[in-house]
């Protein structure tokens, strides 16, 4: 019966006030912030009111970072394959103690099916991947090209990232810019290097012509008799049904050839955006591939070895540009036809370590000579004086945060790049053999020394 009756408000209020009363006596209860009378006369709660000085310290950039790094609305949020926790590792547990009898029993003879097969499985795997890289030369080539590219980039948005500029941002920035800069570039001089290429087709002819004409040739053909046996093999060429065919057949693959080139174009520059987004994670990915004891001096060597070939990139950039400007000018004063041409010839050539200047100046003084041996002997002598000027002053200025390399390994290591990957063998052999030297210094020569 009691139990179905209504509670007493009376009763109730006055055990929780005696609750609330013993409450207090045995824990106080902890008093609301003071707030001004100005701010209740508002009705303002204290944490909505807006403080100043450190909530708005961002400013403008702050406001900016937060509404980018803000998810669209109705968007969902892309998977991500993240790194497991260090701390979840098995590294901290110890491992069982294992008895000297036990090591000795342990081995080869004891299992010798499981250590057999093994065996063959891995001479499998072995095989399987040697066909895999040689049927997909191509890709590896394009895969090491964007990379480097990238390494090169990324010492430019991490400038931009120590001026409180996110990655994101940074490599947007980056790009645009590039591409900014390579659009103008081909917009100014591409109709100037077709009317010169257009030109030097035209002249190739006449320089010919003349050349056979020359007093020089005419004592060499009365008596070798030069000319006569070049109608003979150019008659012999076009009765040839095999080396007719073999021309059509090189003008197809001469347009094949241009095709994948665009293609690889193509690929490369997206490789390169994706791996300039993605480095930290790379790098990170990489590091914990190493054991944990070790980790920290892997990313130590790893860090200096990806910032000397980006800061090479960089410098290998400012050296070309500044080589095919002096070379430029060198031209436009002495008169030297094709002159864009052949400055944009020689700023690609500039790329290639040691010997691409000298490769550029042959190219320029064999075009120099149809004006004058005269222009061509003052252009050589400004020219080779510039490449010891470059020798000695530029490149060590702007390479000293790159890499150090002496002069006989740095020779071997583009010979051998180029033999075995072409011009970017050749372009990337120094700073591979900068890092093959930072190694062998850091690790090797470190262990060698501790016995």
């Amino acid at each position: 019966m009691s139990s179905s009756m209504p509670p007493d408000s009376t009763g109730s209020n006055t055990d929780s006030a005696a609750g609330a009363s013993t409450h207090d006596t045995e824990s106080p209860v902890q008093e609301p912030e003071a707030t001004s009378f100005v701010e209740q006369a508002r009705g303002v709660d204290q944490h909505e009111i807006i403080q100043p000085g450190p909530v708005r310290a961002g400013g403008w950039r702050a406001w900016l970072v937060k509404k980018i790094s803000q998810p669209i609305p109705g968007a969902q949020p892309r998977v991500r394959f993240s790194l497991p926790n260090e701390s979840l590792g098995i590294a901290d547990i110890p491992a069982p103690a294992v008895s000297a009898e036990q090591t000795e029993t342990m081995g080869l003879f004891r299992h010798p099916i499981y250590y057999g097969f093994m065996g063959t499985v891995g001479v499998g795997i072995a095989l399987a991947v040697s066909y895999i890289m040689s049927n997909t030369s191509q890709l590896l080539l394009w895969i090491v090209t964007a990379l480097f590219i990238a390494l090169g980039l990324d010492p430019v948005v991490r400038w931009l990232e120590r001026r409180s500029v996110p990655r994101p941002v940074g490599i947007v920035l980056v790009l645009v810019t590039l591409l900014g800069i390579v659009a103008i570039f081909f917009a100014t001089l591409i109709p100037t290097i077709v009317t010169q290429t257009t030109q030097l087709i035209n002249k190739a002819p006449g320089w010919i012509t003349d050349f056979f004409n020359s007093d020089f040739f005419r004592n060499i053909d009365g008596q070798y008799h030069v000319l006569d046996t070049i109608n003979e093999q150019v008659a012999k060429f076009f009765q040839d049904a095999q080396a007719v065919g073999g021309i059509f057949g090189g003008v197809l693959g001469v347009g094949t050839t241009i095709a994948n080139g665009l293609f690889g174009t193509l690929i490369v520059l997206v490789l390169s955006l994706y791996f300039l987004a993605s480095l930290p994670a790379i790098k990170r990915w990489g590091y914990r591939l190493a054991p944990r004891s070790r980790r920290a001096r892997v990313e130590e060597l790893s860090e200096e070895i990806t910032r000397g070939v980006g800061n090479y990139v960089i410098g290998q950039v400012c050296v070309a540009v500044i080589n095919a400007t002096v070379a430029f000018i060198i031209m436009s004063i002495l008169h030297v036809p094709f002159s864009v041409l052949l400055a944009f010839v020689v700023a690609l050539l500039a790329f290639i370590p040691l010997v691409g200047g000298m490769i550029a100046a042959v190219v320029v003084i064999a075009v120099s000579l149809t004006v004058g041996w005269q222009t061509a002997l003052i252009y050589a002598i400004c020219y080779l004086a510039y490449l010891q000027f470059e020798a000695y002053f530029v490149s060590p200025r702007i390479m000293q945060k790159a890499v150090a390399v002496p002069g006989a390994i740095a020779v071997i290591s583009v010979i051998a790049g180029g033999s075995l990957l072409g011009v970017l063998g050749a372009l990337i052999a120094i700073p591979t053999a900068a890092a093959v030297m930072l190694l062998v210094k850091e690790v090797f020569i470190a262990r060698q020394d501790k016995h």
